[in-house]
């Protein structure tokens, strides 16, 4: 049996180049222009939902088709579905429970 060798000493390491920049933050979000920071927003089982509430608009996209909604007097805080085959949206307001199927879409 052959002694051991003695083990190649470490080579230095490279140097490690420089960081790119961060792209920047866009403003733009996945609904229409003009309606600014949604008052809330959020998304569940494939669905996301942004509130504006100056512009008193309910965005709504499924599966890459947007909709935008005339929200009237509600003030929309939060969304549930109500049955997970139906993939209907009831959203929470200030006077209570908002189903979509009772906002008119905006043109």
């Amino acid at each position: 049996m052959e002694p051991m060798k003695p083990m190649e000493p470490m080579k230095p390491m490279k140097g490690m180049e420089p960081m790119k920049p961060m792209e920047p933050v866009s403003d733009k979000g996945w609904w229409p222009d003009g309606l600014g920071a949604p008052s809330s927003s959020g998304s569940q089982n494939g669905m996301r939902y942004a509130f504006f509430g100056k512009a008193r608009r309910l965005v709504i996209e499924t599966e890459g088709t947007v909709k935008v909604y005339d929200s009237g007097e509600h003030r929309i805080n939060g969304v549930s579905q109500q049955d997970g085959g139906s993939r209907s949206l009831a959203f929470s307001s200030d006077d209570g429970p908002v189903r979509v199927e009772d906002l008119h879409e905006a043109k």
